[in-house]
């Protein structure tokens, strides 16, 4: 069931439809260009779809259901269409020797079918999934904040460069990112729930970062959920946190929402590997091919994450709904609700 639409008062968008349509193609350029250079990134092809049984897929929290299709050149063997590429960057990073300090990224597209549909969630989802080697000293919340606020600097440049082509659109993002542990906010907020807190923090400092995304916190449940393979949500901290992962959010000021804009995290080395899937009852996971090279030690220490394409393009665009952005499936209901409050969808 799709969430009620938020409808900000006297909305109506700053670009027309032929304008929308290239500011989206600046802002895309425009930030993978910029995060390819700030990273030290190359680009590569990615798969939209991968064999079942792998384990290269993303399982995301273990419950959304995969788009899948039998391959009749392959005695059927099943496809699933990928709901995020985390691992499969990863092999790729030892497939194609990337040395220390470099990464690749590509563009992730999937679907998935049990999204609850709102202003921010469609049933497509396109992404820059990126990943860089690191060393064992690299394997730190210190160097995960250098990385954030890397990718921060580029998310104010892409703002500046929207602003200087469209006039219009005023730049927003506070000069700096606060970083918060998850067990930080727990304890700030103990009568709010983890979105409830996000909001609370964003709302304050117009753009945080969530450390320590799938562990569990103080009160006994996790901050959110996380597949138990790829971010690190047990390694502590210095400050005895646990958690080298988390969440880019910004306060959007259309919708008056938090509005996370990407999940990234230090990778699972094979200690965390095996810790987690202990934790998360999954330790079958051993014998597919990812964990298994994984466990070799035949895969780099990494870092990495998703930058959602659609997300930024809505916050820069300053666009109500996700609709405004991408062209997607949306229900009559919901169709004709944003015609009428001159929502347009693409």
């Amino acid at each position: 069931m799709s969430k009620p639409l938020i409808v900000p008062r006297k909305y109506k968008s700053r670009l027309d439809l032929n304008q929308t349509e290239k500011a989206i193609k600046l802002v895309k350029d425009t930030f993978q260009q910029q995060l390819s250079a700030e990273l030290n990134l190359r680009r590569v092809t990615a798969p939209l779809v991968v064999l079942k049984g792998t384990g290269i897929n993303d399982d995301l929290n273990g419950t959304e259901h995969k788009v899948a299709f039998a391959i009749k050149d392959m005695h059927n063997a099943t496809a699933e269409v990928v709901n995020s590429l985390a691992k499969w960057k990863r092999m790729a990073l030892a497939d194609y020797g990337i040395p220390s300090g470099y990464g690749i990224y590509t563009d992730m597209n999937a679907i998935r079918p049990d999204e609850e549909l709102s202003n921010i969630h469609s049933l497509y989802v396109d992404q820059w999934d990126w990943e860089r080697v690191i060393t064992r000293k690299e394997r730190n919340v210190e160097f995960l904040i250098y990385i954030v606020r890397k990718i921060y600097e580029v998310l104010k440049r892409t703002e500046y460069t929207v602003h200087e082509n469209y006039n219009v659109l005023r730049p927003v993002l506070p000069h700096d990112i606060k970083f918060f542990h998850a067990e930080e906010l727990q304890k700030m907020y103990p009568d709010l729930d983890p979105r409830q807190r996000e909001t609370e923090a964003v709302k304050k400092h117009g753009a945080i970062f969530v450390i320590g995304i799938g562990g569990e916190l103080a009160d006994g449940k996790a901050h959110d959920g996380r597949a138990p393979d790829y971010d690190d949500w047990t390694t502590p901290t210095a400050k005895g946190f646990k958690g080298l992962n988390g969440d880019i959010i910004l306060w959007n000021p259309v919708l008056e929402i938090a509005f996370e804009v990407s999940s990234m995290g230090i990778r699972v080395d094979r200690d965390a590997l095996l810790k987690q899937l202990e934790i998360t009852g999954t330790t079958d996971r051993k014998k597919l091919l990812f964990h298994k090279r994984l466990l070799k030690d035949e895969l780099p220490l990494s870092i990495g994450g998703g930058i959602g394409q659609s997300r930024i393009c809505m916050f820069f665009l300053q666009k109500a709904h996700i609709g405004e952005v991408q062209a997607c499936i949306w229900p009559p209901a919901i169709m004709e609700q944003c015609r009428k409050n001159s929502i347009f969808l693409l």
